[in-house]
């Protein structure tokens, strides 16, 4: 979307305030949500090309009268930096959007590289991204984890919603390889080692937005391996759902019944699939789209976490801070608000 089409969407916000005001229009429930969310997400740009208006208006004014009074001069020129930023404000409301951006998310994540040490900082991401999740008001739910030995995790999924939506518009960034820099509890000498985590980051899927036919589904039933109760080890409640037409397969045995593990790993399970057929659409697309952040790529390294140095780094944006003790405690945002920056930057430069 560009700014030629500004006056389309003056034209739409207009005529979705004249439903607004009609009575039948909330007789349907569907319809009234439909409009009123449309209406929200357009009253932020009509404020700002409202706000540009006035602002040019009154810089022609102020040009006029600083032709006979210097004084004006000052005031001329300070409303033409105003009219620069809501300029650029404008373009940004105005660039192209990630259609998931309200959609929640899970997140998976695996040790990788390491052994126990990427076990255990698997965990301490884990830990990062829940109480990330604790600061935004937002609510986490492990749907399944595989403990490792020294109290990490072998691989961990966890579901992030918030009210409204919008958690993939913040974590959509964070899938890749995250790599850390430490000296490991199980290190003897005190030497620093390098090990890393994977991070997947997918968009959560209802059951509008993923056509599955259960005619397509293997599910397997068998006796859960770890902790979760007394009867866990003792009755066969975990689920293994196989989709045979891609191979893609969820896991989870977390619950002590069938049915709760059921629903959990079809919740992964559509997440997947809508990965994987946004993944191929991307492949077929644009430049321009194939270079949005939209899905993972684990063989490239995203970020380093350095713990003599309290340091972390993002190698997608050059983007370093001497705070990790912070960011680990779930203060995300400075690294995040980098990300967003940049990716609004080249949608607007491809635009």
């Amino acid at each position: 979307m560009s700014t030629e089409s500004l006056p389309e969407l003056l034209a739409e916000y207009a005529e979705l305030e004249r439903r607004m005001a009609d009575p039948a229009l909330h007789a349907d429930q569907n319809a009234a949500r439909e409009v009123g969310k449309r209406y929200a997400e357009l009253t932020q740009v009509v404020g700002v090309a409202r706000e540009l208006d006035t602002a040019r208006e009154d810089a022609e004014t102020a040009r006029e009268l600083a032709r006979e009074d210097h004084s004006f001069a000052a005031e001329a020129e300070s409303l033409e930096t105003r009219i620069g930023q809501l300029e650029q404000k404008l373009r940004e409301l105005l660039a192209p959007k990630d259609p998931d951006d309200d959609k929640d998310v899970i997140v998976e994540i695996k040790a990788g590289e390491g052994g126990e040490e990427s076990a255990l900082f698997a965990g301490d991401l884990l830990r990062m991204y829940l109480r990330y999740a604790e600061r935004q008001g937002w609510k986490a739910e492990v749907l399944e984890a595989v403990d490792s030995d020294l109290g990490g995790y072998k691989d961990v999924q966890v579901a992030v919603k918030a009210r409204g939506g919008g958690v993939w518009r913040r974590l959509k960034y964070e899938g890749g390889v995250h790599r850390v820099q430490r000296v490991p509890a199980t290190e003897s000498q005190g030497r620093i080692h390098t090990s890393a985590a994977g991070v997947l980051v997918l968009p959560e899927a209802a059951e509008v937005d993923v056509a599955i036919d259960p005619n397509d589904l293997r599910i397997d039933v068998f006796r859960s391996s770890g902790p979760g109760g007394q009867s866990v080890n003792t009755t066969d409640s975990a689920i293994r759902i196989t989709h045979l037409p891609t191979g893609i397969v969820a896991i989870c045995q977390n619950e002590r019944s069938q049915l709760q593990n059921k629903e959990q790993a079809m919740r992964i399970l559509r997440a997947r699939l809508l990965a994987a057929a946004q993944e191929a659409a991307a492949q077929e697309a644009s430049d321009a789209r194939r270079s949005q952040v939209r899905t993972v790529d684990r063989s490239e390294r995203v970020r380093t976490y350095n713990f003599p140095q309290n340091r972390i780094s993002d190698h997608r944006v050059g983007y370093t801070a001497y705070n990790l003790d912070q960011v680990l405690d779930g203060d995300l945002d400075g690294v995040i608000d980098a990300l967003t920056k940049a990716d609004t930057e080249a949608l607007l430069a491809g635009a």
